[in-house]
């Protein structure tokens, strides 16, 4: 189920949102006891091209390069996949799986680069990196751009997988900002960019494809937006980003063990970090392989079913690809009201407790959407679902940024970056599996009963910590 939004994922509105917070914090007060101010909260609607979901991309592989060796290649893989769990010969069908090989792609290229450009972000400093994944960013849509066969289209999504490090880097510029109220509102505000860009995005996307006269090169509008965006995004992080990371804070991130950085044993015991000078010390290790687990175990499970969630629709209530976009237009809206006005008032501290809350309401979320035989039930599970789709990610990401000293953030987070982007790239695998082995409601039945392990593991940290 990969899209256009890997694509044009130059994230940034939130890049200027947590720049001007960042800048603010470390001008004025650090101590800040008030709320930190958020002066341009309108700017995530600049990004609308994040997310860009399903349409441009499929379109765009379904109508060309049908005849590319690397194409077929590919398309045997997704052949013998769907012959093995009895998917339909439908193409419909096909498109989301071919998407979902190349979106599972994508991430396992994230999971491979996010914890070592965190770790380079500790040495060398955050603005550094963001300028160089930016423009590796740039060259990758100028190649999308001009692909004229599919092989090029694909190098274009591999030079963005690896040098896509921006998200992560981000998350870390909110994590070395000293309030821990200002991290949260930091982190609602990248989950309030997210939800707009899934929202309006595709919106964009296909605006822009379709605008070009010549059918043939029609993808080439969104590819060059997406480069136009990134240049904006790069004179602004040059000229107007302040360098978060504090001066003399640096120091040797183990970078020199990449291993650590690799190996996903390694990075969830956060192995990393007890390279450093300063490790943090044995019960905070413990929280946060506890943290990064959940994080794991969430979104494998999540984002299972959200790939499952098209064929369920349109196998069910035979929804047109128009009705889907105005499904996810519903969750977008709704993630982004929720994050904008509830999540990012968080107490620090009274993260753990939401979570649990927020993970606790997907049970009866997927049951009903599993179960659904009208709208109304189908809507009122993915009311549940988008409540707990803006809450989760935020607050975790909250909670791991509390974690590590001053030049350990950039680490940390890229190390919690990758282990979402392995969850993303085996989740959709297993759960359109199960959906297709075993049929849409046992899928979402029994995928929604095991959100009970994130839970336990949240309810031992919260022990560990009243003790």
């Amino acid at each position: 189920m990969t899209t256009l939004s890997h694509k044009c994922n130059t994230v940034i509105v939130y890049i200027i949102l947590l720049a001007v917070r960042a800048y603010s914090l470390y001008s004025e007060d650090r101590e800040e006891t008030k709320h930190p101010r958020c002066p341009i909260v309108g700017l995530p609607l600049l990004d609308l091209l994040l997310f860009c979901r399903r349409f441009p991309l499929l379109f765009f592989i379904r109508h060309l390069y049908l005849s590319d060796g690397v194409y077929q290649s590919l398309q045997s893989v997704v052949d013998w996949f769907r012959g093995v769990v009895g998917v339909p010969m439908e193409t419909k069908y096909n498109s989301v799986l071919f998407g979902g090989l190349i979106g599972s792609l994508y991430s396992l290229l994230q999971f491979l680069s996010s914890p070592i450009t965190g770790a380079l972000s500790d040495d060398y400093g955050r603005k550094p990196l963001l300028l160089l994944t930016t423009v590796s960013l740039m060259a990758s849509y100028i190649l999308w751009a001009f692909s004229h066969s599919f092989t090029i289209f694909l190098l274009s999504r591999v030079v963005g997988g690896i040098c896509k490090g921006n998200v992560s880097l981000c998350t870390a510029i909110v994590a070395d900002l000293p309030c821990p109220k200002a991290r949260n509102k930091g982190m609602a505000m990248i989950g309030v960019a997210f939800s707009l860009g899934f929202t309006l995005g595709p919106l964009m996307g296909a605006y822009f494809a379709l605008r070009l006269n010549d059918a043939e090169v029609f993808y080439q509008g969104p590819a060059l937006l997406a480069v136009l965006f990134s240049l904006a995004d790069l004179l602004f992080i040059f000229f107007m980003l302040p360098e978060t990371l504090q001066k003399g804070a640096s120091e040797s991130s183990g970078i020199q063990h990449s291993g650590d950085l690799i190996f996903p044993v390694a990075l969830f015991k956060f192995t990393a970090l007890t390279r450093t000078q300063n490790p943090p010390s044995e019960q905070k290790m413990l929280n946060l392989k506890a943290l990064g687990l959940v994080y794991f175990t969430y979104l494998f499970l999540f984002s299972g079913l959200e790939f499952t969630l098209s064929f369920l629709t349109h196998q069910r209530f035979q929804f047109s690809s128009m009705q889907q976009g105005k499904m996810f237009f519903f969750i977008g809206i709704t993630m982004a009201v929720i994050q904008g006005g509830y999540a990012r008032r968080i107490k620090p501290g009274h993260q753990i407790q939401t979570v649990s809350v927020a993970i606790i309401s997907l049970i009866p979320a997927f049951l009903l959407i599993g179960i659904a035989w009208n709208l109304t039930l189908l809507y009122s599970g993915l009311f549940l679902y988008s409540f707990a789709a803006a809450i989760v990610v935020p607050c975790l990401s909250t909670q791991v940024s509390g974690h590590g000293s001053a030049s350990q953030k950039g680490t940390v987070m890229g190390i919690l970056r990758s282990l979402g982007a392995l969850a993303r790239a085996l989740g959709p695998t297993v759960a359109s599996s199960v959906y297709w082995l075993a049929g849409a409601e046992l899928c979402f039945i029994i995928s929604s009963m095991f959100f009970i392990v994130p839970l336990i593991l949240l309810s031992r940290l919260r022990r560990q910590k009243e003790e």
